[in-house]
């Protein structure tokens, strides 16, 4: 090997450590700048997360104050409701007492009317309690009523006078006595459809209130067929069926639906085979 190759491996070996120690040191300043720098982005995110997880701790305790009233507001409007439907329930109890007790009241107030229906307008004419009492006599009859009845009041219905050709308004009469009044009922009923005024048809019934009136009126049907059944029905005050059997035995209904029932049932039963 010559002189000049042995001299340039040993400058070369001479100058290594000192290269190799450069390198180092500038791949662990490398390291240390990179370390830095993520430990400033981690703190940065820790940061920024620290900040985002206050405003939801903040927001998730406003909510919960808020949940905390909305319950508190719920209980006292439940609280509340239940007062009231309890007052209403009491309410509706007594309010249902008083229009019982105001229906009782009216139907009694009209124990002694009836009503006369069919009549012409006008034709009472000025003195119409007087003119009523003689229909009376002149309808019933001589055998039911001797002498024309004594009227306490006579006049229409409280409604708008009828157009010509339109329905007449019902007559209502309140008769002094209420035997007089029960007599003229009876014998309505037993001639029922034949009753008549210089050649028109004429009715009369017992004046009852509207809501008896129309409670009576849901027998209507029941009662026809027990008509034809031979049964003898009588509807007595305010809504109640009674019938007499075949045996002299009368029975009475509770309800609509029991009667109904029980017409079924006897049709049934008295049905030829």
């Amino acid at each position: 090997m010559s002189k000049a190759s042995k001299a340039s491996k040993k400058t070369e070996a001479d100058a290594s450590p000192t290269g190799s120690s450069t390198t180092l040191a500038s791949i662990a300043n490398m390291l240390e700048d990179h370390r830095a720098s993520i430990a400033a982005d981690f703190k940065a995110t820790f940061a920024a997360l620290e900040l985002r997880l206050d405003k939801m701790q903040t927001t998730i305790t406003e909510h919960g104050q808020r949940m905390d009233s909305l319950e508190s507001h719920a209980e006292l409007q439940d609280q509340r409701i239940q007062a009231l439907e309890e007052r209403c329930d009491a309410l509706a109890d007594h309010n249902a007492k008083l229009t019982a007790k105001t229906i009782d009241l009216e139907s009694r107030s009209r124990r002694n009317n009836i009503r006369i229906i069919g009549l012409p307008e006008s034709i009472e004419g000025p003195r119409p309690t007087s003119f009523f009492a003689e229909l009376l006599a002149k309808v019933l009859g001589d055998q039911i009523l001797q002498s024309p009845p004594e009227l306490d009041r006579a006049h229409r219905t409280l409604t708008a006078k009828p157009q010509p050709g339109s329905w007449p308004r019902p007559v209502i009469l309140r008769l002094h006595r209420y035997q007089t009044k029960e007599l003229i009922i009876r014998e309505a009923r037993k001639r029922r459809g034949k009753l008549q005024y210089q050649g028109t048809p004429i009715q009369i019934f017992e004046d009852y209130t509207p809501e008896v009136a129309s409670e009576r009126a849901k027998y209507r049907a029941v009662m026809a067929d027990l008509y034809n059944l031979a049964l003898r029905p009588a509807l007595f005050f305010p809504a109640r069926l009674q019938i007499t059997l075949e045996s002299g035995v009368k029975k009475r209904f509770s309800s609509l639906e029991e009667a109904t029932t029980f017409v079924a049932k006897y049709q049934q039963t008295s049905r030829p085979d």
